[in-house]
């Protein structure tokens, strides 16, 4: 299979002109602010937010139904042989015979 220089030829000028199109844009959106300084204002108009102040009651903690809530059970360590040949498989209970 012979290669074809002109077909890498063109891929590296398609890759040239797509990055220098990138570059002139570049450019440009640097350069605006420099030529024109009053269009930031125009563009980027001011918004005035008002910041609410976050008031946490913690008096939810001593309603009865929080104090009725009860922690989890410890989690119990695991008594099996650990590693298994396809671990997609249910454990089977053991059966002593």
């Amino acid at each position: 299979m012979a290669i074809n220089f002109n077909e890498k030829r063109n891929k590296l000028k398609g890759l040239f002109s797509i990055l220098a199109i990138f570059i002139f844009i570049a450019i440009i959106a640097i350069s605006i602010p420099k030529i024109f300084p009053g269009i930031e204002q125009d563009l980027l108009p001011e918004i005035e937010i008002e910041i609410k102040k976050i008031e946490i009651d913690f008096n939810v903690f001593s309603h009865h139904l929080f104090e009725r809530l009860r922690p989890f059970p410890e989690i119990e360590a695991f008594e099996k042989e650990v590693g298994r040949e396809n671990p997609f498989i249910f454990y089977k209970e053991e059966t002593s015979n």
